[in-house]
């Protein structure tokens, strides 16, 4: 196991931007503002030849006795909770607060070991930035700059001495499907996370725009390991007001692309928008396999069911290669099966299609209705072998197909998902017309020798013919 760091500490103290640090990524938001995170946070650190685990959290507010913020100290306490070592982050530049002494008093509480970390210590004395703080009595103040890099490492060094070097582990080991949960704000995305992995893992509040960073959560179900991403919910670019939420609706849109599988989370109890039929079209552009949950189906009658059942066909039409469940997140209704579903359309997004049954099933669909001509010549399509996966592409190599129809082509993509039963994942056509060699070039001048031949082959002609 890697040994695991926790960032904790007072909100814009600079956590996220440490854990960026560590992880040398952007996969926290960062900015000026207090608050900005408020799940748990998982990313991979590592110095030098060490891994290790980091997990970023949101303030801990120690006063906080209701709302959001009493949500953000409670996740922030189960993260300790899972630590084997403690980042406790304080502002140097603000000196020790009264927040900062109830913290340190509760992480002492826990018995964890902890690193008392003085951010934002760039140009300032190491003596005159870390003196407030040793009224905290968590041992010595460490200086550091996150934004900056300075003493990171060292700090990290420490905070690892105590734990056995982990052994790497085998670069060819295949990596657990990723499954991204996405929708508009408030449809209960965060609420289908808890529900598949059982516990209170991401905040599920009555309040849209809770989840504000997208949250990969590594979980095992049945023997198999899964990446689970909670995202923030995305409006209408219209109503995307605050630079925090324009971020958020980015990292939504990186997550998707991002992930194996996407679940796309409606609500049974609202109309379907266009936004929800611009989500699932960004998720089609981007080729990912899909999965179709209608959340909040508890309690509705059967003339609200039926039509919430016709507004999606209308609606979402496009979709018929997902599947489909009604479900509620709340009670657990229904939540196996879309784990279920999101196997089979990772199976199909992945799945390894040989060349010559690709073939077989070109010539049999060719066999049933053959393309119509498009330009100067018929289309000829000769075989077919795939490309790529997730999602999967097959490429027929013919000559003329630079005219194939977009009914024709879609005819075809429908042919290949039945015959290969490719169940929850769009699939891609791409077309490789052979070229005239000789298009183009100028035939070549003859020699003389050549020029003479040819004069005596025309002169025997005129004799035998003439």
């Amino acid at each position: 196991m890697l040994p695991t760091v926790v960032l904790v500490g007072r909100p814009n103290v600079g956590k996220s931007t440490l854990f960026n640090r560590l992880t040398r990524s952007r996969d926290a938001l960062v900015a000026d503002l207090p608050g900005l995170t408020r799940d748990r946070h998982y990313g991979r650190g590592r110095v030098g030849d060490r891994p290790y685990l980091v997990v970023d959290t949101g303030g801990l507010e120690p006063v906080a006795k209701d709302g959001i913020l009493f949500e953000m100290a409670k996740q922030s306490r189960q993260a300790v909770d899972e630590a084997d070592v403690v980042m406790f982050l304080v502002d140097g530049r603000a000196g020790c607060t009264p927040q900062d002494a109830i913290i340190a008093e509760q992480l002492r509480k826990t018995g964890k070991p902890i690193l008392l970390l003085v951010n934002k210590a760039e140009g300032m004395a190491r003596a005159k930035v870390t003196a407030d703080f040793f009224e905290l009595g968590l041992g010595e103040p460490l200086p550091i700059s996150s934004a900056h890099g300075d003493n990171v490492n060292e700090v990290v060094e420490i905070a690892l001495e105590n734990f056995p070097p982990e052994a790497e582990e085998e670069s060819n080991a295949e990596h657990p499907p990723k499954l991204a949960i996405v929708g508009r704000p408030n449809v209960g995305k965060s609420t289908l996370v808890n529900a598949i992995l059982g516990e209170q893992r991401v905040i599920a509040f009555d309040q849209p725009g809770t989840t504000r960073d997208s949250i990969y959560i590594d979980f095992e179900r049945d023997g198999k390991q899964y990446t689970i991403i909670d995202t923030a919910g995305v409006r209408r670019r219209g109503k995307v007001e605050e630079a925090v939420e324009k971020f958020s609706v980015i990292k939504t849109m990186q997550a998707i692309e991002d992930a194996n599988v996407v679940v796309l989370v409606v609500d049974a109890r609202d109309q379907i928008t266009e936004q929800d039929a611009h989500v699932a079209d960004y998720v089609l552009q981007a080729g990912r396999a899909l999965v179709l949950a209608v959340n909040k189906w508890d309690g509705l009658d059967e003339h609200h069911r039926d039509q919430v059942k016709r507004d999606i066909e209308r609606k979402l039409h496009f979709l018929s290669f997902a599947k489909l469940h009604f479900i509620s997140a709340l009670h657990g209704n229904g939540v196996t099966n879309v784990l279920k579903s999101v196997d089979e359309a990772y199976a199909a997004a992945m799945a390894k299609l040989s060349t010559p049954k690709l073939t077989r099933a070109l010539i049999a669909a060719l066999e049933k209705q053959e393309p119509p001509k498009g330009g100067r010549f018929t289309p000829k399509m000769r075989y077919a072998h795939q490309g790529g996966s997730n999602p999967p592409l097959i490429v027929i190599h013919g000559s003329g197909l630079d005219d194939v129809p977009a009914s024709y082509t879609r005819y075809l993509e429908r042919t290949f998902c039945e015959i290969f039963k490719l169940k929850g994942t769009p699939l891609k056509i791409q077309f490789n017309s052979s070229k005239n060699p000789f298009e183009g070039k100028k035939p070549r001048a003859l020699t003389e020798t050549e020029q003479r031949r040819a004069h005596r082959a025309r002169i025997r002609g005129r004799k035998l013919y003439g």
